[in-house]
Order: C-alpha cells, then structure tokens, then sequence
C-alpha cells in the first residue's frame, strides 16, 4: 500500500545504518543458533534420547510462533529500539539460564534448557522482525529495499556458522558453561546498532488506538497468495534440509561428504544475495519469484536421480540459488501489500508460517520418507514449487504501487 501523499518520504538506509542492522541480526541469532547446538549436545551426553532433544529443538522455533504477533505489533507501536532491547534481553536471559544449566542435574538441567530454548528462540526471532521492519519502512524506494533484504538474508548464514563452531570450538576445549558464556556475548552486539540506527517517528495510527487483529491483514489483495508463496519455499529448505542426509546415507556417502552438500546450498544462496545487492535496480520481483520457483522445482524433479555427491552438490547449490533469491523478493513485495504502520504484524504473520512449517514438516517428512522414500519428498516439493509459480503469476509489480 501506498504511503500518504503529505508524509515525509523515507529516510533511506545509509552503510552505518546497513551496518548496524546486520550486525544486530548476527549477535541475536549466532547465539540462538550456537545455543541449539550446544543445547541438543548436551541433552544427548546427559543420556537423553533422541525424542526428547527433538521436543528440545522444536521449542525453539515454537515459542517464536507463540509470541510472533506481539512482536510484530510491539515494533509497530515502538519501531526499532525498544523492540530490538527487549530481544536482545530475552537472548541474552536465555544464554544466561543455558550457563545455569550446567550447575544442576537430572530433569531440572532439562527444564533450564527448555526456557532457554523458549528465551533464545523467541528473542532472535523478535529481533529478526524488527530489524526486517526497520529495513522495509526506512528504504528509499523498492530497489533499496530489495537490496537490503538480500544483505539482511546474508545475515542468518554468517551467523549459522559462527554460533555453532565457536560453541563446538569451547566446548571441546573449555566445556558447556564456556560456550554459553560466548553466547551471553554474542547479543551485546546488538546493543552497538541502538546508537547507529536513528530514531524515526512510527506511522500515523501505528502508536496508541485500539490495535487491529493481525488477521485483517489477510484480506489485503494478494496478501494471502503471498504467505502461501513464501511457506511453499521455506519447506523447500526444509526439505532439502531433512532429505539430502537421508539420501546420502542411502548411497553411503560419508557424514563430511553430506555436509559439503549442504554446505554447498549455504554457501549459494550466500552468494546469489550477495550478487542481488548490487543489481537490485534490474530486478521485478513477482517476476524473480515465478522463475526461481520453476527453477527449484526442476531441480526438486531431478534430485532423486543424483548418483553421486558431485551432482547432489550441482543440484543443491543451483537449489540454493534457486531459493536463496526467492526471499528478498517475497519480503519487498510483503511491503508493498501491507497497509503503512502495520509491516511489523505482516512480517509476524509470514514468520508463524515459517516457524509452523519448521516445527511440524519435519514429523510429517519422516512419515512420508519412512513409507514412500525420501526421494518422493524431493517430487512432493517440487510439485508444490511448480504451483506456487502459478500462484506467484499474479502477484503485484511494484509498478502498481507507490514506493514506501
């Protein structure tokens, strides 16, 4: 939706400002990141089994859908400060409870890393919103926001590999209450973009009023074409996520030539956004989300025919290209539907359906893989992928809608 003709235009988002948003999305979510795995390792050497480390993950992402709403609707109120304090509160309070974890033993060592798992997930993910917000509402026109949510979509990359390895890296050498200590750290970065993100007045209506149910949103022309679009490719990540070490094993490949492949993925939707900043100005969004969804779905159609782990790694990377691209593009467009002081609660709204997806797809992978093989999944998705391309034909251009 178009912003009002007498508002003042966007401010625009200056290298300082880039700056501070990324770095305040890695502190958060390395540290989420580097808790889940060190928290999943130390349930397991403490004899717990594999179901209950499961329930243990899970309540990382499920407590971010629980509270996403809120989160949404605190940073339209307040904008980027107080929201990005408060998540950065939670983080650290949950690394802090995964610390006294190590103290105690039995069922109470559980529990603290339960509401760690809850603090941490719920914190990043309340951060993540918001600084997507600031991003969208601060951008000059589509093209920077495009540009801007391809660094940001760096971010979480960046940060899956330096939570987990400098967690494993203390872990090893100075045990589980050290690892977590780094993680108490990590957020603190956070607190460094408070001062280098300048305070902008929230939209007319976002502060103070009787707060509209997020829900209405849906009613927005295109709104729920959209989120259906963007939950269609974040289980293609689940997928291929879930798949790739289930079909190496069935060719018995080994555990580092399985995370080269994965790694291969990463290190391509690294690149592909890396590449989007620079030629954001050239790029049609509705049209970049139809071709990389066809894209992903022939790669998808061809996966289960991988013999060898140079063509897994061929096709994972041209998958991570594939939907690496895909979410900048989701998130602009996400913009542009949503009516002016209220791009916090349609962010909340796609982030529910993420983290629903990452919660109950895998339980629902494991029942397909286990009856008709995990290859099936790869066509399963696939297909899904091919009809999202169909449903992305009529999603708006930004030519239809004003900028901010």
């Amino acid at each position: 939706m178009s912003s009002p003709a007498d508002a003042p235009p966007p401010a625009g988002i200056g290298p300082r400002v880039l700056v501070a948003l990324l770095v305040g999305q890695v502190g958060m979510h390395s540290a989420m990141a580097g808790m889940r795995m060190a928290a999943a390792l130390q349930a397991l050497r403490e004899g717990h089994g594999p179901a209950t480390v499961g329930v243990l993950l899970a309540l990382f992402s499920a407590a971010a859908v629980v509270l996403a709403l809120h989160a949404g609707q605190l940073a339209d109120r307040h904008g980027y400060h107080r929201p990005v304090a408060l998540a950065n509160g939670m983080t650290v309070a949950g690394a802090l409870l995964a610390v006294a974890s190590t103290f105690v033993e039995g069922w109470a060592h559980f529990g603290l890393l339960c509401a760690a798992a809850m603090l941490a997930g719920s914190g990043a993910n309340m951060g993540m919103l918001t600084i997507q917000r600031t991003a969208g509402t601060q951008a000059r026109d589509n093209a920077e926001r495009v540009r801007v949510f391809s660094w940001l979509g760096v971010a979480p990359s960046f940060s899956n590999v330096i939570g987990p390895v400098a967690a494993g890296l203390l872990i090893d050498h100075a045990g589980f209450a050290a690892a977590y200590g780094l993680m108490v750290l990590l957020p603190l970065m956070s607190l460094w973009s408070l001062w280098q993100v300048p305070r902008r007045p929230v939209a007319p209506g976002a502060e103070g009023g009787q707060e509209v149910p997020a829900w209405t949103l849906l009613r927005a022309p295109g709104m729920k074409r959209l989120l259906l679009v963007s939950w269609v490719i974040s289980a293609g990540w689940d997928v291929h996520a879930f798949a790739v070490p289930i079909v190496g094993h069935e060719l018995q490949l080994s555990a580092s030539t399985i995370g080269l492949i994965l790694g291969t993925f990463t290190m391509a939707v690294t690149l592909v956004r890396l590449l989007m900043t620079r030629v954001a100005q050239h790029l049609r969004e509705a049209a970049v989300i139809r071709v990389t969804m066809v894209g992903a779905a022939a790669v998808c159609v061809l996966y289960p025919f991988a013999t060898s782990p140079w063509v897994m790694g061929g096709l994972s990377a041209l998958l991570g290209v594939t939907l690496g691209a895909s979410q900048p593009m989701v998130l602009a467009t996400l913009h542009l539907l949503t009516p002016d002081g209220r791009h916090g609660q349609a962010l909340a709204l796609r982030s529910m359906a993420m983290n629903l997806s990452s919660t109950a797809m895998p339980m629902a992978f494991g029942v397909v893989g286990v009856a008709l093989g995990a290859g099936v999944l790869f066509w399963l998705i696939g297909g899904a992928l091919g009809a999202g391309a169909w449903l992305a034909r009529r999603l708006p251009s930004p030519s239809a809608h004003a900028p901010g």
